[in-house]
């Protein structure tokens, strides 16, 4: 059997489950009930409900900035109470609890990519478990605890059987064309800033490029918010290095009227 784990500090939350009902109160205290000397850090609880693709995208950006041994609890899960697998994984030097559902698929795919380890586990040990499990809150009654179980040094293995394959989201990707590429929104952050899939590594540093969204054309791009005045629209890539359009101090979603989906399209 793998030897018990050091205990670790920190345990991250994001789920959909907004600020109102208590639940990721109830979370944190399932998990200092059992683990009182977890750090307990709140990326978000505003993820859109039921949006897999967005929360992923939130894991992916937030993990690394991280330490060591961080247990992500990520709890978007409209099939809760149904054959979808709770799962717990390590995921290089982290580790994540939640569905089997498709939310850790981009940070997988980075993980694999630089070759780091990753070992996943379906959660079928009712030991690490609340006593009774309801079928619309696995946060509280199998995450929670496994979470506080993992920060309290117990391995994977002895929290569950090892999985080799598991839920993947079929994500967009960029695609060339003859004038450039097209990419499409995956995501609207709180000041109505429009990410796209199309990254830096996609498309270099082309300061002369023209972006088409819906029934706009925005020409050239910038490299931070003050560069242009205030209410144009400009391009840029955002923190975590995606093309993204916005307004200077104002909402490109609302301007535009842009919803994740929407395609983008850059010329060279």
């Amino acid at each position: 059997m793998e030897e018990e784990r050091e205990k670790t500090a920190a345990i991250s939350l994001i789920t959909d489950f907004g600020l109102k009902d208590g639940n990721v109160g109830v979370m944190k205290g399932v998990i200092l009930s059992m683990a009182p000397e977890a750090k307990i850090v709140d990326v978000t609880h505003l993820i859109e409900p039921q949006n897999i693709v967005e929360a992923g995208l939130i894991l992916l950006r937030s993990a690394p900035y991280f330490p060591k041994g961080t247990i992500h609890v990520v709890v978007v899960d409209p099939g809760v109470g149904t054959n979808r697998r709770p799962m717990a994984a390590r995921l290089g030097d982290q580790f994540y609890v939640g569905p089997d559902n498709g939310i850790i698929t981009m940070l997988l795919e980075r993980i694999e990519r630089s070759h780091q380890p990753v070992q996943m586990i379906q959660l079928d040990n009712p030991r690490y478990w609340l006593p009774d499990i309801s079928n619309v809150f696995h946060g509280r009654d199998i995450f929670a605890p496994v979470a506080a179980h993992l920060a309290n040094g117990v391995s994977l293995t002895s929290i569950g059987t090892p999985i080799y394959e598991i839920e993947r989201l079929k994500l967009p990707r960029p695609e060339p064309t003859s004038y450039g590429l097209r990419g499409e929104v995956i995501h609207i952050d709180h000041f109505g800033n429009i990410s796209s899939n199309i990254m830096r590594e996609h498309l270099g540093d082309r300061p002369d490029v023209r972006v088409r969204l819906r029934d706009k054309e925005i020409k050239g791009m910038v490299r931070t918010f003050g560069d242009r005045p205030i209410g144009e629209l400009i391009v840029l890539y955002g923190s975590t290095g995606n093309l993204i359009v916005s307004v200077v101090n104002g909402n490109a979603a609302r301007v535009l009227g842009v919803r994740p989906g929407d395609k983008v399209e850059v010329h060279y």
